[in-house]
């Protein structure tokens, strides 16, 4: 049996729905938008619908649909369950249309193509990333859609995840041939992010370059500092051809295309971010808590956003660290300035996101409200920033776009508080348009012109009584009584006998009907018509208006860092390009504000080719080497995002890369265990750190056996002397890698302080030099809350192993290649503890045993064992 015939409104959404067979199709229907089909039956328990059905029997077609003033809720849902959706609205006036609406997909929101306020965090970046694999290399590009920076770089397989761990993008695209590919499974399990698959084509070489050159308007990418050939070209113009199949409309705010250099930023690997807790913590994953967010003082989510970039990618050239340093430490000096920009920047609407709404032909009227109350502010800022002393800031004086005439021509056109929605009115401002004063003089003086009208016809006629009416049926009328019909006009029009009177009507005033009617609608309609104009001049200067959010921005953020160092008592760090790092009275960003004023204790720190490059820190857990050594690293990063540091000085060698293996962190889930993913995060510091480098360790080799643990560290610690020569913070419990000081000139033991006192002790948090000769490990699980019979008898334990493997034999000689096996040490450490199976056995002399006490003594000793 067949399929009964479709009708024909499902024969248009079945058509609409095979263009893009992937995405949810909310069909808009009346005040509604419904799906059907599968998708109903995939959204409806994501977006807590009810699902019921069209039609009724074995051909009912699962239904399920929501009001269209919900939609920004529910596009929010459909997004944050990484869906994408097909918005298709009607197109045409129902009233006006010859059998079914005109019906099309006006855009298709996606996770990576956000640009709608209420679907994205402030605060952060919203990426759409591309991938492509071109004769062995990876091209990568990412654009922001939302603010309309659009970046580009080549990576090779291993930096390819770190670089996607810095973006952190909503949604990546990669082709479809290339869904099988290592890198790309890597992505999806190690990553998460929303993987799309695009038709090959978009990433072929010569479409991607002939897709940027049209959009750009340009014939070579080379004004932009770009190789047409790089593989990286290929992705950025398969953002573009998916910006166009989803948007459905202008991307003129897309006007450049940036190189993304990564010998000018420090390299910060996916566990270095994640161990420092730069932009989210370790426990659940959220910016509260992090460095990010205890140092954020911006004003705008601009200046939020840019703070964010400039923390996850810290510069590594003197020159530019060095402007923002001087630009930061005028600010601080002169308090007023900072006040005056922070309280202006404080009224400021996002201008980054207004710009690109605009852009791309979605701005509402408030958006473009917004937009020139924030434009009011440049004036005032811009004059703030002339004649500073420091370069930056006369830079970005010289950069801040007033665009006055955009502001004039929005607050020419719009009310100071105009609605939300542009087709019902209220939006235009009162003289802007003289057809549209009359219009609404119409719509609104009706009354006024129908008691002049009556006025006139009771003068004319000496009708008394004559009295204009209206009703629903008939519209407007003159109404006379019977008892003065002799004395009604000829060019009057009968239309109705009712009871004691006759009514009439008369070309003008018909005429005047139609005016009073359609009045309102055509005055809504003219609102709309002035509107749009009014959004497509101010979209042309979108990149301007993008120029100046940028600007803004960046006053944001180092008026921002200026705020912080005058809160908490930053210092302005010496930047040098030689390998040093001397730090007085440091403190740990993060914990110094948390903690209670005064509470935390600083340290110093000092590495160099004199006083040594690496500092093995031992002594007991909880006493706060993890904290220091972490610490250390952070007033790195912060000097070199070109932010002043708590302490009481600082004098930093300029990092290349910083490497952070903190903390055992266990991948089951990606079928490896800790200690495997410890040795390949320590291989990969190995194999790329450089005697520019950075590198903290925390506790390597805990995650094997005691020796083999001892050896790795040990080998390790030799390595990062010897051949890499870079500065190193290593925080260890093996007691015995202090010994390397004695063979190592450029390695220094340090240990945390401890008071001892009557078998109690007290953590003293401070860094000292020498190396600890205990760990205090059963002290420490006293203070967690271990069971006094368990601390007992490992108190027995621990002086019974030491009683019997006796003082330490100190380092193994020789270079590393003549280090000794480890075979002979790979026995357990209880082995020496008493056994009784192995007392009875020593006990036994097999020559004088007859056969059954044989066969009792293996009894015995089965029960034993």
């Amino acid at each position: 049996m067949s399929d009964p015939p479709l009708t024909p409104m499902m024969q248009q959404y079945r058509e609409l729905k095979a263009r893009d067979p992937d995405a949810l199709l909310l069909f808009r229907m009346g005040d509604f938008y419904e799906m059907f089909g599968e998708d109903a039956e995939r959204a409806a328990p994501l977006l807590g619908l009810a699902l019921t059905a069209r039609d009724k029997g074995p051909n009912a077609v699962p239904m399920a649909g929501f009001p269209h003033p919900a939609l920004e809720s529910y596009l929010a849902k459909l997004v944050q369950a990484g869906q994408r959706a097909a918005v298709c609205e009607q197109v045409e006036d129902p009233k006006q249309a010859k059998g079914l609406v005109k019906r099309e997909v006006v855009r298709v929101v996606t996770p990576g193509t956000l640009t709608d306020e209420a679907l994205l965090d402030p605060k952060s970046a919203n990426y759409l990333a591309a991938v492509v694999e071109s004769s062995g290399k990876l091209g990568l590009a990412w654009v922001e859609l939302s603010t309309g920076r659009f970046s580009l770089t080549g990576v090779s397989r291993t930096e390819l995840t770190d670089e996607m761990a810095r973006l952190n993008p909503a949604e990546t695209l990669v082709s479809e041939i290339s869904l099988d590919s290592p890198w790309v499974r890597t992505l999806r399990t190690h990553l998460g992010p929303t993987i799309t698959s695009r038709p090959s084509w978009d990433f072929v070489s010569e479409q991607a370059r002939n897709t940027l050159n049209e959009h750009f308007g340009i014939t070579t990418l080379a004004g932009f500092g770009i190789d047409d050939q790089a593989p990286e070209v290929a992705a950025a113009g398969a953002l573009v051809a998916y910006l166009r199949d989803t948007q459905k409309s202008s991307l003129g705010h897309l006007t450049r295309l940036t190189p993304y250099r990564r010998a000018d930023v420090l390299a910060l690997d996916e566990m270095t971010r994640r161990s420092l807790e730069l932009t989210r913590t370790l426990r659940d994953g959220k910016r509260d808590g992090s460095l990010l967010q205890v140092i954020d003082r911006s004003c705008t989510p601009m200046g939020a956003r840019l703070l964010a970039d400039w923390l996850t990618s810290p510069l590594t050239h003197l020159e530019p660290i060095a402007e923002r340093h001087e630009a930061v430490g005028e600010l601080l000096g002169d308090s007023l300035l900072r006040s005056d920009l922070r309280s202006s920047l404080g009224q400021a609407y996002d201008l980054e996101r207004l710009a690109a709404r605009v852009g791309t032909g979605r701005a509402t009227p408030r958006d473009l409200a917004a937009l020139a109350r924030t434009l009011a502010l440049l004036p005032k800022i811009r004059a703030r920033l002339t004649a500073r002393s420091s370069k930056r800031l006369n830079q970005l004086e010289a950069a801040l776009e007033l665009c006055p005439e955009v502001r004039s021509a929005i607050e020419a056109a719009l009310v100071d508080d105009p609605p939300l929605t542009i087709k019902e009115g209220g939006l235009i401002r009162e003289g802007y348009h003289p057809d549209l004063d009359e219009l609404r003089e119409i719509a609104r003086g009706g009354k006024s012109w129908i008691a002049k009208f009556q006025s006139e016809q009771v003068r004319r006629t000496g009708i008394a009584n004559l009295k204009v009416g209206f009703n629903k049926v008939f519209g407007y009328y003159i109404e006379i009584s019977h008892a003065q019909g002799s004395k009604v006009p000829p060019d009057f029009i009968r239309k109705q006998t009712v009871k004691n009177a006759e009514r009439y009507i008369t070309p003008e005033l018909k005429e005047y009907e139609d005016k009073v009617l359609r009045a309102e609608d055509r005055a809504n309609e003219l609102e709309y018509e002035l509107f749009t104009t009014l959004r497509d001049r101010v979209a042309a200067e979108a990149p301007r208006l993008i120029q100046a959010g940028a600007v803004l921005a960046q006053v944001d953020v180092l008026s921002a860092l200026a705020e912080l160092a005058a809160r908490h008592g930053y210092c302005r760090p010496e930047m040098v390009a030689e390998p040093a790092l001397e730090i007085e009275v440091g403190r740990h960003p993060v914990l110094d504000v948390l903690m209670p004023p005064g509470d935390f204790v600083p340290n110093d720190t000092r590495l160099s080719p004199n006083d040594g490059t690496i500092v093995v820190i031992t002594g007991p857990n909880m006493a706060g080497k993890s904290t220091f050594i972490r610490q250390v690293a952070l007033l790195t990063i912060l000097a070199q995002i070109g932010s002043f540091v708590p302490a009481r000085r600082a004098r930093i060698g300029v990092v290349d890369r910083l490497f952070a293996r903190v903390g055992a962190t266990d991948e089951l889930s990606r079928g490896q265990s800790t200690f495997m993913v410890e040795m390949t995060e320590t291989a990969n510091i190995l194999n790329n750190a450089t005697a520019h480098s950075l590198v903290i360790l925390d506790e390597i080799g805990r995650g094997t056996s005691t020796f083999d643990g001892i050896s790795l560290a040990w080998a390790i610690t030799e390595h990062l002397h010897d051949v890499v020569g870079c500065r190193t913070l290593f925080a260890t419990h093996y007691h015995e890698l202090v010994e390397l000081e004695k063979t190592k000139p450029r390695l220094r033991n340090a240990n945390v302080a401890v008071r001892e006192s009557e078998g109690e002790i007290v953590f003293l948090h401070r860094i000292v030099p020498g190396g600890a000769d205990q760990s205090y490990g059963i002290h420490v699980a006293r203070l967690a809350g271990v069971p006094a019979p368990v601390l007992e008898r490992s108190r027995e334990i621990l002086a019974f192993l030491e009683k019997q493997h006796g003082p330490d034999p100190g380092p193994p000689a020789g270079p590393i290649r003549k280090v000794r096996s480890g075979r002979a040490l790979t026995g357990s450490l209880f082995a020496a503890l008493p056994d009784p199976l192995l007392d009875e056995l020593r006990k036994i002399d097999p020559a004088t045993l007859a056969p059954d006490q044989a066969v009792e003594l293996v009894k015995r000793l089965r029960e034993l064992a």
